[in-house]
């Protein structure tokens, strides 16, 4: 049995949990293995709930299987996408707040004759950030092909 105290900035009292393990480690590497695995376990939360990945609704398990293949494959895009295109004033927020807040938001469009406009809620997201994330994104674009059409990375 390991006791695990932790104390926070502005908390009164420490917080105090214990692990009961079979695990025959040194008490820093029990600790630290139990961190790994709830950080773990909280990636897998997120990917049930941000991409649906529980969703396998079809009738073989080839068919369930591909289907999960690619929504881990959805997963990881999202999430390398995520942490190159944001800000360090939300890189706490989860993919399904990203998802949220980013990319199911409604919004009104407005033509005009030279451009399209976006009116979104700035309840989600401000204007400032928002805009900071787009040029973010436009950095990421790929470099130019070379004189034969091909992109090179």
């Amino acid at each position: 049995m390991v006791a695990k105290v932790e104390w926070h900035a502005g908390e009164l009292f420490p917080r105090v949990g214990f692990i009961v393990t079979n695990l025959n480690k040194h008490s820093k590497n029990v600790v630290k293995f139990y961190n790994s695995r709830g950080t773990a376990e909280q990636w897998i939360k997120e990917g049930k709930n941000a991409v649906k990945w529980t969703k396998l609704s079809c009738r073989t398990f080839q068919d369930n299987q591909t289907r999960l293949q690619l929504f881990a494959l959805a997963y990881n895009l999202a999430n390398f996408r995520w942490r190159l295109a944001l800000t360090r004033e939300i890189e706490h927020w989860s993919l399904t707040t990203l998802r949220e807040k980013l990319v199911k938001i409604g919004a009104k469009v407005t033509r005009h004759a030279k451009y399209v406009t976006f009116q979104l809620a700035e309840v989600a997201i401000p204007q400032r950030l928002f805009a900071v994330i787009l040029d973010r994104i436009e950095q990421l674009a790929l470099p130019p092909p070379d004189i034969h059409g091909r992109i090179l990375l």
